[in-house]
């Protein structure tokens, strides 16, 4: 019975959320009309269609950025307790961060920071693509 109160615990949360979705869908007003179903975007009237294709570049550098702000998180608690781990564990972090450098140079040498990727020197625009 040692895990009574983690049980315990998720119980609660899980009736928590429950209550919370019933007393929303109880006591929330709802009136839709047209005007309010329509897509919000930043105080701005919609402009087109919102079914455009967005540039995966957008996806790319923000998976880029996730990546290497995680692992710098690395940083802090190394950094806290660098006078008790020793000579080791500064040598741990240099390889480390000389890991973290060889994949941002290769990253920025494949030009994916790039916002707008430029095309090869030998690309040529085929019938599909004009």
């Amino acid at each position: 019975m040692n895990f009574a109160p983690v049980l315990l615990f998720f119980a609660a949360a899980f009736a928590l959320v429950l209550i919370s979705l019933i007393l929303n869908r109880l006591l929330a007003p709802r009136n839709p009309y047209p005007l309010k179903l329509t897509t919000y975007e930043c105080g701005e009237e919609p402009v087109g269609s919102p079914w455009i294709r967005f540039n995966a570049r957008f996806y790319v550098i923000a998976l880029i950025f996730v990546v290497f702000d995680v692992e710098v998180l690395f940083l802090f608690p190394w950094a806290v307790n660098l006078k008790t781990l020793g000579m080791f564990a500064w040598i741990e972090m240099a390889v480390f961060i000389l890991i973290l450098s060889v994949g941002l140079a290769y990253v920025w040498a494949k030009g994916d920071l790039e916002w707008i990727k430029p095309k090869p020197d030998n690309y040529l625009p085929t019938q599909e693509s004009k």
